[in-house]
């Protein structure tokens, strides 16, 4: 990151706009380097504004990502401004391999971003498909599969780089060891599916995303 005394010059007229932009979603470091600088020199005060609406402000200054999510407040009487964003079965498949896929990277790579084809996002789900599967049919359901997962911004297709993607970080702060937990419970279900009955396609998911956890 850039060095502290790049951050103490932001002044209090930059909130609004600071405040506006976490509002539409996940902000990373490298997309809008203006913007996360502003962030960082007004922390404290985006805190408190956000608190007032019942929103938490999750900050990785490390990884360069922010977003915002609704308090876990049961007895709380705001309506939710971050909505969950309940997903089928094969999305959070996705999602838990690219997250495992990512702890393996840290793991044993000195590099920092994740890079993978979309080839190799299917070798990867593959294990998970009966063998007798129409491919066709496979391969454009992982497409829309995939562009869910680029909407979520939990994947981020490369410039110029044709069907090749960076697994994001903020990855890490939605997909936990929790979460995976929970739905490797559901992984016996899905591979039932397996032995005859429909592919788990319209399935839910008891984890959701869309605010953190």
């Amino acid at each position: 990151m850039n060095p502290a005394t790049d951050t103490e010059t932001r002044t209090p007229e930059e909130l609004p706009a600071v405040v506006t932009r976490m509002f539409k979603g996940v902000l990373n470091a490298e997309d809008d380097e203006k913007v996360w600088q502003s962030l960082l020199g007004l922390t404290s005060q985006v805190r408190d504004y956000v608190s007032v609406l019942g929103l938490d402000l999750v900050l990785d200054e490390a990884e360069g990502y922010a977003f915002l999510r609704s308090k876990d407040d049961p007895d709380s009487t705001l309506p939710r401004l971050i909505a969950r964003r309940t997903l089928t079965f094969n999305v959070s498949l996705l999602l838990a391999l690219l997250r495992r896929r990512m702890m393996e990277f840290d793991i044993n790579s000195s590099e920092v971003r994740l890079i993978m084809t979309g080839q190799e996002i299917a070798d990867m789900v593959a294990v998970f498909l009966p063998e007798s599967s129409n491919e066709a049919k496979v391969l454009d359901r992982l497409g829309t599969d995939i562009k869910k997962v680029v909407e979520l911004g939990f994947l981020r297709r490369l410039k110029g780089q044709q069907d090749t993607f960076e697994v994001a970080r903020i990855l890490k702060a939605y997909v936990d060891a929790q979460w995976l937990e929970e739905f490797d419970a559901r992984l016996s279900d899905y591979k039932a599916t397996l032995a005859g009955e429909p592919l788990a396609g319209e399935r839910q998911a008891a984890p959701a995303v869309g605010e953190g956890k």
